[in-house]
């Protein structure tokens, strides 16, 4: 038997790096992955790689008509949800001299606008015993020159992820936030200068106790692991996944 079989996931920016892993492992676990992505084209290849066991909905978080249209295709199914991973978001480096009003605005809209929106717009939708799992970062806990408004706003999914633990324990529904150290994904190396990926991904490795990034499936694992009935006591809490980085 599977973990997850019978249940409804979705995974917001599921066409690469760790959302598609994530994706790809809550399939195989049984559960069917309705998946976000902002091109119909990427979308359809991260479907085509999942199988059977996935739904693609071209949509941006940062919109809530995409959003609406998003809980409508869930809703059609009239399975309900029972797992959100909100992982979608990211950032750009810029120190503090050269931090703007607009790569502040779009840092907190795309990681905490946009989670706060998927999450609000899906309640409807989640069953009693649902498992939200947020996309937080060892960032929020170190200080990382130029990277400021990417960990402020992943603090911000912290403590979100505490206050939507408490307000819905009612429900039976718990909130948890995945924290992934350096993982090599697109993401990751396209914060590199042109030509630069491999030096950046080795500066990272130079920071992990465990001395290497981590890969995407790893994180997909601590993923499957919150939304499954393995967690069942954890609530509020943070699981770090970060060869040590923020913990040695």
């Amino acid at each position: 038997m599977t973990q997850l079989n019978g249940k409804t996931a979705l995974v917001t920016g599921g066409t690469s790096g760790i959302g598609l892993a994530t994706a790809q492992r809550l399939a195989a676990e049984g559960a069917h992955v309705f998946i976000t992505g902002r091109t119909q084209d990427r979308v359809d290849a991260a479907v085509a790689t999942i199988g059977e066991g996935a739904t693609g909905v071209p949509g941006d978080i940062t919109e809530l008509a995409d959003l609406d249209r998003l809980a409508a295709a869930i809703g059609q199914r009239e399975r309900g949800l029972d797992v959100i991973f909100a992982n979608a978001g990211g950032g750009e480096f810029a120190t503090l001299e050269d931090e703007t009003p607009e790569h502040l605005a779009d840092t907190f809209n795309r990681n905490v606008g946009g989670t706060v929106f998927t999450v609000q717009k899906m309640l409807p939708l989640l069953n009693e015993g649902a498992s939200v799992i947020l996309a937080g970062s060892t960032a929020a806990s170190v200080g990382s020159p130029a990277f400021g408004a990417y960990a402020a706003s992943k603090a911000a999914i912290r403590s979100l992820g505490r206050t939507w633990a408490a307000e819905l324990a009612g429900r039976k529904i718990r909130v948890n936030t995945v924290v992934p150290g350096p993982v090599e994904t697109p993401g990751l190396k396209g914060l590199a200068p042109s030509g630069g990926e491999q030096a950046l991904l080795d500066g990272e490795a130079a920071k992990v106790p465990m001395g290497r990034v981590g890969q995407p499936d790893e994180i997909a694992s601590a993923v499957v692991f919150l939304a499954s009935d393995q967690s069942s006591f954890m609530t509020g809490a943070e699981l770090f996944v970060d060869g040590g980085a923020t913990q040695i």
